[in-house]
């Protein structure tokens, strides 16, 4: 009998699942929608009930393009966007909205509702804040907590259980209230390479001394891959798999495409720090590994055992890229809709301007592509975009040079970010790509030129899937551990190397964007005196 696995995969927009074989080969896929409701500009809310539903349909109907044997499945695991669900102790929603309705008891990962209550933590100085970036994000759990418990008293009242999505997901598969190292290293101040794991201290200063049990949490974290135990017969049901199946602790979204694109590496910790993943889609985050801690101001981390076990993570990123160039598209007079077609005629479009102007197309305009903040290296969830070099054109010309021009302020950012890591011992040369942004030959192009790197691209169908396949393998106990499960079904890949002439041209828009940079600061501070 051929041993399957299922990957879960639960982005921003969509819930996907893949069918895979034990060598890593994806069978097949497929993908659900998944509702947001926008209350507010920075409130953002999912309805759990129906993630879990959408990963149940998308389940089903890729084992059904497989042509799959449920009774084959082995292995299954979960990973998902950073987002917080809450329910009571029955298991039930909460509502985390303030339009009151229990279905929203999900905050959304980039839900900035709680910039007031990151800036609080951000002021305690805690010993969590060096394994977090020096600054803390709205973006993490800890603000969104204090948020509902000041904001929203009743739900906070009623709650019983918290989870980050991911774990949520474990939770509705097996029951099980284990919570994974991924998510609470990276996302809960859990700091897994410390005998105690939580710092009651910190959470008492920012008047969350009572999370624990709120929340239902574990005393310790479960490694990435721990067996949590096989499906339930209603979620076996539900997922159309058999109770035989059994399920690994997971992994925050972005964490699952870098094990699919870093895990080959692990055989080899002392040049792992020459590999970058970029996971890039709605928003772009970054992952570095190394075999020591490497403490780096404006980057998330470093977090231990968050990908892989014993290896420490470094995690930058950047809140809107994808989101920022559908943005550019609709804001533009002659966009639209940022359709699939859109942002193709757009590309096909810059290679055609770029045969008659070269790279020096639109060099008088330039970007700052910080729309949503800077997650990373400046760690300011404050800082707003800029745009230099504006005419009265209003073509579809026009857009394309701004939509090249973000392009580029995209891919500058991502420079920003390895040149930052690179001063706290990396040696990054290396991009491996996976996401949204490999389908954009525009943003494919410029990951090297702009920075200087190789750019490597899975022949993996799907990097994220792959990852989880390796989660569900370990559980499954297809493999001793996780590692050996990520040198047996590693994926080969394509590389793209920088072209040596474009980079006097990069260069120079580097210097223009770092410029840009100090020149938004002065500005900032002459409106706030």
């Amino acid at each position: 009998m051929q041993s399957l696995l299922v990957a879960v995969d639960v982005g921003t927009g969509s819930a996907r699942a893949g069918v895979l074989t034990a060598q890593g080969n994806l069978l097949a896929r497929a993908e659900f929608p998944i509702a947001m409701n926008r209350p507010d500009a920075n409130h953002a809310e999912h309805d759990s009930t129906q993630i879990w539903a959408a990963v149940c349909a998308a389940v089903r109907e890729a084992m059904a393009n497989a042509g799959a044997d449920p009774a084959h499945v082995v292995g299954l695991s979960f990973d998902a966007t950073c987002s917080l669900v809450v329910r009571d102790r029955d298991g039930q929603p909460v509502t985390v909205s303030t339009n009151g309705e229990d279905r929203w008891d999900t905050v959304v990962w980039l839900d900035h509702r709680a910039l007031a209550e990151a800036e609080e933590c951000t002021a305690t100085g805690h010993l969590v804040l060096a394994y977090a970036g020096g600054v803390m994000s709205p973006e993490m759990e800890a603000p969104k907590l204090m948020w509902l418990k000041r904001h929203m008293k009743s739900s906070w009242d009623r709650a019983g259980m918290m989870f980050d999505l991911a774990d949520f997901l474990s939770w509705k598969a097996t029951g099980s209230l284990a919570r994974s190292q991924s998510t609470l290293t990276c996302k809960w101040t859990y700091l897994a390479h410390t005998e105690a794991g939580w710092q009651p201290d910190f959470l008492a200063s920012v008047g969350l001394e009572d999370l624990l049990d709120k929340a239902a949490l574990p005393a310790k974290a479960s490694p990435v891959g721990t067996d949590l135990g096989p499906l339930t017969e209603t979620a076996a049901a539900e997922l159309g798999l058999t109770a035989a199946c059994r399920v690994g602790a997971g992994l925050i979204d972005a964490h699952a495409g870098a094990l699919g694109v870093l895990g080959a590496f692990t055989h080899d910790v002392g040049t792992i720090d020459r590999h970058l993943a970029l996971i890039a889609g709605t928003s772009s985050c970054v992952m570095a590994l190394s075999a020591e801690d490497r403490p780096t101001s404006g980057v998330w981390g470093p977090y231990f055992g968050a990908v892989l076990p014993g290896v420490w993570l470094n995690e930058g990123g950047q809140s809107a890229t994808g989101a920022l160039l559908d943005h550019i598209i609709r804001w533009h007079g002659a966009g639209g809709e940022p359709t699939t077609d859109m942002h193709h005629a757009i590309a096909r479009r810059i290679m055609e301007l770029r045969q008659r102007e070269g790279l020096t197309l639109a060099d008088r305009l330039h970007v700052l592509p910080d729309f949503h903040g800077n997650r990373s290296p400046l760690g300011d969830p404050f800082a707003l975009g800029v745009i230099s070099g504006l005419t009265l054109d209003s073509d579809f010309d026009s857009l394309c040079r701004l939509y090249w021009r973000t392009a580029v302020s995209i891919a500058l950012g991502v420079r920003h970010i390895l040149e930052t890591l690179n001063t706290r011992g990396y040696a990054i040369d290396t991009l491996h790509v996976t996401g949204g942004h490999t389908k954009n030959a525009v943003l494919m192009e410029l990951y090297a030129d702009a920075t200087g790197c190789t750019v490597v691209e899975s022949s993996a169908k799907d990097a994220t899937l792959l990852g989880m396949a390796m989660v569900a393998a370990t559980a499954a106990g297809l493999y001793p551990s996780l590692d050996a499960a990520c040198l047996a079904m590693q994926q080969a890949g394509s590389t793209r190397a920088p072209a040596p002439a474009a980079r006097a041209q990069f260069d120079k828009d580097y210097r223009i964007f770092l410029e840009m940079l100090r020149q938004r600061q002065v500005i900032d501070e002459m409106v706030s005196q």
